[in-house]
């Protein structure tokens, strides 16, 4: 089962870069983030003519995060839906569509579009570090010990300094600060496993590049897309990529996709002894 995460920056920019990649890969799921539109107006039609059911949770000209899959999509929940407190904090935090999960062929597939934060001494920082601490509290309501998950988006924060081109450049700075790294592993919490370092444990591998001073010719990028897998999962996992051939179409997204092949059957049957009961079939 192949499964990637793709800021897109606009679906409807990048449309046929999109599909023109789908038609390549055959993915089986693919979450996208910053889609930039709303829902009445996200282009269905060319997915569903691919084969895919699409869910999407949109606004017009900013963020927006859509799951597509060739296979069944059930419990679709959309924005925080955890219970809070203050009634005000929910709209809050839901205001900007960030956050969409699903469950799909026995997995659990949360996708989200993490704030940038813009500068550390910015409200928008502020709201980025506040936002992690609601997505801890949701996987906390919404994760069992026991689910198969993946967790994916672009996270906007670089995990290690191995995931910046010039860690020394940037340390303590927006994506980079010790704040946003414990905020995110907060999220984690040690129960995701980043499926890319598996593979490759070592550094200038990058996932986005900023569009000034030619960052992505010079190779000047950062690795802050990511697919996180539960634990449970890691068996089942056979690699990981970052597809960054697609930063040099023309007029690209900024990100590139990342893809995970995890061997599971796609029609659960065969997945599970019959004495696991980790997942009623």
């Amino acid at each position: 089962m192949l499964i990637a995460t793709w800021n897109v920056n606009s679906i409807r920019t990048r449309l046929s870069q999109i599909t023109n990649w789908i038609n390549n890969v055959n993915p089986d799921i693919v979450c996208f983030q910053e889609t930039k539109v709303i829902d009445d107006s996200f282009p269905m039609t060319p997915f569903e003519e691919l084969g895919y059911e699409v869910i999407k949770y949109g606004q017009k000209s900013y963020n927006g995060v859509a799951i597509i899959s060739k296979l069944k999509i059930e419990n679709v929940k959309k924005g925080f839906t955890h219970d809070y407190k203050e009634k005000n904090i929910s709209v809050e935090f839901n205001e900007q569509k960030r956050l969409i999960s699903a469950d799909i062929n026995g997995l659990k597939i949360i996708n989200v579009y993490v704030p940038n934060g813009s500068s550390i001494d910015s409200e928008k920082f502020d709201y980025k570090i506040k936002w992690l601490k609601h997505l801890s509290s949701f996987l906390d309501e919404e994760v069992r010990e026991d689910d198969l998950v993946c967790f994916v988006g672009d996270f906007n924060i670089a995990p290690s300094e191995i995931d910046i081109h010039a860690p020394q450049k940037y340390e303590g700075g927006i994506m980079a600060s010790k704040i946003e790294r414990e905020a995110l592993n907060n999220v984690l919490k040690g129960r995701f496993i980043d499926s890319f370092r598996i593979f490759e444990k070592n550094t200038g591998h990058w996932s986005w590049w900023d569009y000034r001073n030619n960052a992505y010719e010079l190779n000047k990028g950062w690795r802050i897309d990511h697919i996180y897998i539960s634990k449970n999962l890691s068996s089942k996992l056979k690699s990981c990529v970052i597809e960054r051939d697609q930063r040099e179409n023309f007029q690209p997204s900024d990100h590139a996709p990342v893809l995970i092949n995890l061997e599971i059957d796609s029609q659960n049957e065969d997945y599970f002894d019959d004495d696991d009961d980790l997942f009623e079939i």
